[in-house]
């Protein structure tokens, strides 16, 4: 059942911008981050080695599929070296002067982070690569033979990098990530189930343990996905003056479209479509993304990563193929011909 606020409750949640909910979920501390260990306990051994030597964290790059914390390491080891963090994307760094602009505005010890990092400029990339080995930035002035270039000094800073398309980086860039580059997985049930519960606290409401669990098990193994249906579950019970329990979650997912696989209906469409029209595939992406009238990215970045994960979905050097456990899941008999590569 949600718990009724607190007058405490209230008022913090007043001074809240709901606008910024999902930073109000994000964990502040390390021991609040639910997951990654690996990751944890090297950044932690870095971070320690760099404040015993007063030097600021040597360049980082987190990479993996959305929502699984990329942004929240940034923050947090901003919190752990008491850093300012300073926050821009890829696609925002148009020209030459938006990087120097940001650059020359670091104060020493600053973190600079840039999300979608392989969407950057080739031209920039260039720029950066001396701004991370040496501190310096080289500026042309003036055009033609008249043109001259000088040499800004930067302070010490920390380059973090995020993308969830790391073979877009160019290998110089990688290669200047000294501290480390990191694959962020995704995440175990139980992992799932304990930031569903931490996340429940946090917005004030209570839900049964099955709940939970089949919140877990629609989340597509996805700290952010777990929070957004948690929100939507919220949102129901709450419109329908219900407990949060099982048939409430189920309820509220069946009116998002999302099956409990944690599928939802462009996952659907895109495994029908092989079925129906391809006879299990194998097709090719674009073959399929103009079947779907879907965008490649979108194929490979939102939908093809979690079907690949629960096995539904496989890559083959000719495409796309179903496995015999998707033909289950939708309900469907296995074409002849497939019957026995597939079992």
């Amino acid at each position: 059942m949600s718990r009724q606020p607190t007058k405490t409750d209230k008022d913090d949640l007043e001074h809240k911008d709901f606008d910024f909910l999902d930073q109000t979920l994000r964990p502040s501390k390390w021991d609040e981050y639910i997951g990654q260990e690996n990751i944890k306990k090297n950044l932690q051994i870095l971070l320690s080695a760099a404040k015993e030597r007063n030097h600021p964290p040597e360049h980082l790059l987190f990479y993996g599929p959305p929502g699984l914390g990329k942004t929240t390491l940034a923050h947090l080891i901003a919190k752990e070296t008491s850093s300012q963090m300073r926050s821009t994307s890829g696609p925002a760094i148009e020209k030459v002067g938006d990087l120097a602009s940001i650059l020359t505005n670091l104060s020493p010890g600053d973190i600079l982070f840039i999300d979608e990092i392989h969407r950057l400029n080739k031209t920039i990339e260039e720029v950066l690569y001396p701004a991370m080995e040496s501190r310096s930035l080289d500026i042309i002035i003036g055009k033609g033979p008249s043109a001259r270039t000088i040499q800004l000094e930067l302070p010490a800073f920390t380059l973090i990098g995020a993308t969830t398309r790391v073979a877009m980086l160019s290998s110089p860039l990688r290669s200047r990530f000294s501290g480390g580059v990191f694959r962020l997985e995704f995440y175990n049930p139980d992992e799932i189930i304990k930031i569903i519960k931490r996340s429940a606290d946090i917005l004030g409401v209570s839900l049964s343990k099955i709940a939970a669990e089949t919140i877990a098990e629609r989340s597509r193994f996805t700290p952010r996905t777990a929070n957004y249906l948690l929100k939507r579950a919220r949102d129901y019970a709450q419109i329908q003056k219900k407990d949060i329990d099982e048939d409430v979650v189920n309820e509220a997912f069946d009116l998002l479209g999302i099956d409990k696989a944690g599928l939802n209906a462009s996952d659907i469409a895109l495994l029908k479509t092989i079925a129906n029209k391809f006879r299990g595939g194998p097709v090719g992406l674009n073959t399929l993304a103009a079947s779907l009238s879907e965008e490649e990215a979108t194929i490979e970045e939102f939908n093809e990563p979690y079907l690949l994960q629960i096995g539904f979905l496989e890559r083959t050097p000719r495409g796309r193929s179903l496995t015999k456990h998707a033909y289950k899941h939708l309900g469907l008999d296995l074409p002849e011909e497939k019957q026995e590569k597939l079992l």
